[in-house]
C-alpha cells in the first residue's frame, strides 16, 4: 500500500528519444558534437513520448546561436491553447567558441551540420547530437549499400558454421 508505481518509459534502455537514419545515409559525419535544446514544456512531453522526427530538419549556424530547423515536434495531445508549434525553429544550447566553431565549418563549401539523435542524459536533460557532415555521392551510397550487405552475409555465413 505505501509503494509508488514506477512510470513506464517509452524509450530505449539507453535513452535514446529519436535518430535520424537517413542522414547517416545521405552525409558523410565528419565529427560530432553534444548540444541541449531549449523546449517548452509540451515539447519535453512528446519529446518523452517519442513522437519526434529529426528526418529532413538540419541546424543553422547565425550569429552567435545556434537553431534546429524543420523539426517536427508533432503536438502534445494534452495540451490546451499553449500548446507549441511543430515546425518552430528551436535554440540549440552550446559554448560560444563551439558555436563560432560549427559556423566556420558550416561556411566551407559542401559542409553542413545535421541533427543525428535526440537522447536523455544521464541527469534527465534532453540532448542532441549533431555532426558536421559531407554530402555523399551516388556512387559514395551505393559502395555503402555493397559494404552492408556484404557484412550482413558475412555474419549470417559465421552463424550458420556455428549452428553446425
Amino acid at each position: 500500500m505505501g509503494g509508488t508505481a514506477k512510470k513506464k518509459k517509452n524509450f530505449r534502455r539507453d535513452g535514446i528519444l529519436a535518430t535520424n537514419r537517413k542522414a547517416l545515409h545521405d552525409f558523410a559525419i565528419l565529427s560530432k558534437l553534444e548540444v541541449g535544446i531549449a523546449l517548452m514544456g509540451t515539447e519535453v512531453k512528446v519529446v518523452r513520448e517519442g513522437g519526434v522526427g529529426l528526418v529532413g530538419s538540419y541546424v543553422q549556424a547565425e550569429g552567435n546561436s545556434l537553431w534546429l530547423l524543420q523539426a517536427n515536434f508533432p503536438p502534445y495531445d494534452f495540451g490546451n491553447r499553449f500548446n507549441h508549434d511543430t515546425l518552430r525553429p528551436r535554440r540549440l544550447l552550446a559554448h560560444k567558441k563551439e558555436i563560432l566553431k560549427l559556423r566556420a565549418q558550416q561556411e566551407q563549401k559542401g559542409l553542413t551540420l545535421v541533427p543525428l539523435k535526440l537522447y536523455l542524459s544521464p541527469k534527465g536533460r534532453v540532448k542532441l547530437e549533431i555532426g558536421v557532415a559531407r554530402g555523399k555521392s551516388a556512387i559514395d551510397k551505393r559502395e555503402t549499400i555493397r559494404r552492408r550487405d556484404a557484412d550482413r552475409s558475412a555474419r549470417r555465413e559465421i552463424a550458420a558454421a556455428t549452428r553446425r
